[in-house]
């Protein structure tokens, strides 16, 4: 059993192998690739009226419209600006084709009605049941997609040891990400009076092969009637993607010291 065990963890280690690390100046943030999460036929969580899809492109695009409006020498580019299906692989890979210096994944949560809060998470082990979960639940987004077996070499996203393999990613740009992170939580707890849920790490498949600092911001709780009220306001989405803004310029400012 022990031996069976060992060629999984190798076979899935060597499915898993990180593509080549960007050549990008780690000083310099220039282009940014923000990702609405979900989108199409796959709607992701769902509150009473809201639905996921919908709420992460309105934020994704404010935050956008923020960036190029006080920062018009960044290049900012969208993985969808419309509410259509993109795969996670070709999200990521959008991302390293346009030499990405950062990636935004914009999300909302579920859980039981009483969980509210932000948390933002960067690639790596899952400390908690709780985070495996969330990663479970964003990874299983590769149901719906064509030859989601080949395309993953075989990823099984209801598989808590394939979780564990997949953390081990994004390594080489793992304090960067957990920067930006931080300064997305503390925008969030400090400007928008939020809850934060804090910094954590996963396994992410939409994280996976990006080779940039990246980071998948949960902005709320949809399955949280007041959160999901907020969520859905434009007053709401305007104010996450400010709390976003103001962690991105933060951390532009010090990599660029």
């Amino acid at each position: 059993m022990a031996a069976a065990t060992g060629g999984l963890v190798v076979s899935l280690a060597f499915a898993f192998r990180q593509e080549p690390v960007s050549e990008n100046n780690p000083g310099l943030i220039d282009v940014v690739v923000i990702d609405a999460g979900h989108g199409g036929h796959d709607p992701g969580t769902r509150g009473k009226v809201a639905r996921e899809s919908r709420t992460t492109l309105k934020i994704a695009l404010a935050l956008g419209r923020k960036i190029k409006e006080e920062m018009p020498e960044v290049k900012v580019l969208y993985t969808r600006t419309s509410d259509v299906f993109v795969e996670l692989d070709e999200r990521s890979a959008y991302a390293n084709r346009n030499h990405a210096d950062l990636f935004i994944s914009i999300h909302c949560n579920s859980g039981a009605k009483s969980a509210l809060g932000t948390e933002t998470y960067v690639m790596g082990l899952h400390k908690s049941e709780a985070n495996l979960e969330v990663a479970k639940r964003e990874n299983s987004v590769i149901l719906k997609e064509k030859d989601y077996q080949e395309t993953y070499k075989g990823f099984n996203p209801t598989s808590p040891l394939a979780h564990i393999m997949l953390a081990n990613y994004q390594s080489a740009f793992l304090s960067s990400s957990l920067l930006f992170a931080s300064r997305v939580e503390r925008q969030f707890r400090a400007e928008s009076k939020r809850k934060s849920r804090g910094v954590k790490q996963a396994g992410f498949l939409v994280l996976w092969r990006t080779n940039m600092p990246s980071v998948l911001v949960e902005t709320g709780f949809l399955s949280n009637a007041d959160e999901e009220t907020y969520l859905h306001s434009r007053q709401g989405q305007e104010e996450v993607a400010d709390a976003v803004f103001g962690a991105f310029k933060q951390y532009r400012e010090e990599m660029e010291r």
